[in-house]
């Protein structure tokens, strides 16, 4: 096996290891693991063109390759997505996301067409950071965000989280916002 093939085995799959996704509740939301039926609405928003900062517009392979993907990482790496659901509505998702793509593990979010403004993701994201970094054992948690994303750079200062220039970034347009430990 290659150097590359070996760091990807020991630091990615044999990291954490199989793990149940949790659920998790606030106020409003159930944090629960993604099923079938709602890819019809995580590849919608996908297709829109708020998806911009998570790599959209997509069409339906390409949502296909990121859902199967949120589901597969909680198998692989104990990681991996969480569908925002407030009254048995489905209004967004967040994501631990882990792997050769991100430098160090993130935590994401997309709130679904005609669920934004309503806090939805800085309350997920908060009881899903805490979750990360303190049951779930993580040392660190950052958020790749666009430069030009205002909303979604504004739910990562709510949450406290602080640029870190420091940190490797995903490319020359997306700032890494360091979360903190919970208190």
């Amino acid at each position: 096996m290659s150097a590359v093939g070996q760091e990807f085995s020991s630091k990615i799959l044999g990291g954490a290891g199989r793990q149940e996704p949790p659920v998790l509740r606030t106020a409003r939301l159930t944090l629960r693991a993604p099923v079938m039926a709602d890819f019809p609405t995580y590849a919608a928003f996908l297709a829109g063109p708020r998806s911009g900062g998570v790599g959209g517009p997509l069409d339906t392979k390409g949502a296909w390759a990121y859902f199967t993907s949120d589901v597969a990482l909680w198998a692989l790496q104990g990681l991996g997505a969480l569908m925002m659901e407030r009254d048995g509505v489905l209004v967004g998702s967040i994501s631990l996301n882990a792997g050769p793509l991100f430098p160090e593990t993130e935590i994401g979010w997309m709130v679904y067409d005609g669920h934004e403004g309503q806090g939805y993701a800085p309350e997920a994201a908060a009881v899903v950071r805490d979750w990360a970094l303190g049951p779930r054992g993580l040392s660190t948690l950052v958020s790749y965000v666009g430069r030009d994303n205002g909303p979604s750079r504004r739910v990562a200062e709510k949450l406290g989280a602080v640029i870190d220039s420091q940190a490797v970034s995903m490319g020359p347009e997306t700032l890494v916002y360091r979360h903190r430990r919970p208190a």
